[in-house]
C-alpha cells in the first residue's frame, strides 16, 4: 500500500519521505489503520484544490501519540486525523485544545500551525451535518435515542445533541454506569427538558423507540452479518429516522436493512466520514471543502 507507513517509518522520516509524490503533508492515525478510506476522499480533495500535498495512512500503536505529533510536526505536516484508539490519547498531546474537544472530550483532528498542536473534534459537528442532509431536518427539533452511549462516539453524539436543545435524549448502553456519567454531564449543560437511561434489551429498547424521532447506533455492531441485532425489527416505524455510524465496504447494516424494509429514512457512517473529512480540511486550509469530489473519491474507494 503505497500511502501506508508504520510507526517505525514515521519516526525515520527522512529514509522514507522521497517514495512520495506529491510530497506526504496530511495523515490519519489509528491502531489498525490499513482499513482507512480517508486518503481516498482527501486526496481527490487536494488535487481538486491544487494542493501539492498527499494525504497517507500511518500506523501508530498506543501509547506513542504525542510522539507521533511532535515528529509529525518535525517533518513539516499540515494536519492529522486521528482513529480508534487515539482520540481520548490526542486529547492530552495538543497544545492549544479547542473548545469544543475539550467538552466532547476527545481529538480527533490535529492542524499544526507554526509547530503548534490544535487539537479538534469533528464527530459532533460531522453529526449534525449528516442529520441536516439525509433527513432534512434539525437535531435540535428532534428526540433522540442513542445505542452505545457509553462509547466515544455515543458521548459525542449525546453532547452534541444537548448543545444545541434537542427536544429529549434517551442514552442506551450495556454498561449502565458509563451511560449515568454521560447522562450526568448533558443535564449540567441544561438545554434538553428529558434526559433519560435505559438498558439495551428488546423490551425497553422497543418502548423508548415509540417516543424517538431519530435513533443512532454508536456501537461497533453490524460490521458483520452475524452482529446480533440491536433493536426488534416490529419496532421500527416508517416515520423513524435510522443513523447508523457503522458502514460496510459489502452492503448494508442490519439496522438498516430492518430500517429500509420498515420503511424509514437511512443514513450510515461514510456520510459522517465524509462530513467529518470536510471539517478537517476546513481547519486544516481555512476554505470550504469541496464536498462533490470528497463523496466521489469515498464512492469509488
Amino acid at each position: 500500500m503505497g500511502d501506508f507507513l508504520t510507526f517505525d517509518e514515521l519516526m525515520n522520516w527522512n529514509a522514507v519521505a522521497g517514495r512520495f509524490a506529491p510530497p506526504a503533508r496530511l495523515a490519519v492515525i489509528g491502531d489498525p489503520i490499513a482499513h482507512s478510506r480517508s486518503p481516498q476522499m482527501h486526496n481527490p480533495a487536494l488535487r481538486a484544490c491544487g494542493i501539492d500535498a498527499q494525504y497517507v495512512r500511518v500506523q501508530v500503536p498506543q501509547g506513542r501519540v504525542a510522539e507521533a505529533f511532535r515528529q509529525f510536526a518535525r517533518c513539516g505536516f499540515l494536519g492529522v486525523n486521528i482513529t480508534i484508539p487515539h482520540k481520548f490519547e490526542a486529547l492530552d498531546a495538543v497544545d492549544v485544545l479547542d473548545p469544543l474537544a475539550r467538552q466532547l472530550g476527545a481529538v480527533n483532528t490535529l492542524a499544526i500551525r507554526d509547530g503548534r498542536l490544535h487539537g479538534y473534534n469533528s464527530d459532533g459537528p460531522g453529526f449534525l451535518r449528516s442529520v441536516k442532509e439525509a433527513f432534512g431536518v434539525e437535531v435540535k427539533d428532534l428526540r433522540v435515542l442513542i445505542l452505545g452511549a457509553g462509547g466515544g462516539a455515543g458521548r459525542a453524539v449525546a453532547v452534541q445533541s444537548a448543545l444545541v436543545g434537542c427536544r429529549s435524549i434517551t442514552l442506551a448502553n450495556r454498561t449502565l454506569d458509563k451511560a449515568l456519567a454521560v447522562m450526568r454531564e448533558i443535564r449540567e449543560i441544561g438545554n434538553v427538558p428529558l434526559v433519560g437511561v435505559v438498558e439495551m434489551d428488546d423490551a425497553h429498547l422497543a418502548y423508548q423507540m415509540s417516543g424517538c424521532d431519530l435513533v443512532v447506533n454508536a456501537t461497533s455492531l453490524g460490521m458483520k452479518s452475524a452482529d446480533t441485532k440491536l433493536l426488534p425489527a416490529d419496532s421500527i416505524e416508517a416515520r423513524h429516522l435510522v443513523f447508523d455510524m457503522v458502514y460496510r465496504a459489502d452492503g448494508e447494516t442490519p439496522l438498516l436493512a430492518d430500517a429500509r424494509l420498515a420503511g424509514a429514512k437511512t443514513v450510515d457512517g461514510l456520510t459522517l466520514l465524509l462530513h467529518q473529512g470536510a471539517i478537517s480540511f476546513e481547519h486544516w486550509f481555512d476554505r470550504p471543502a469541496p464536498l462533490e469530489v470528497m463523496r466521489e473519491g469515498l464512492r469509488n474507494a
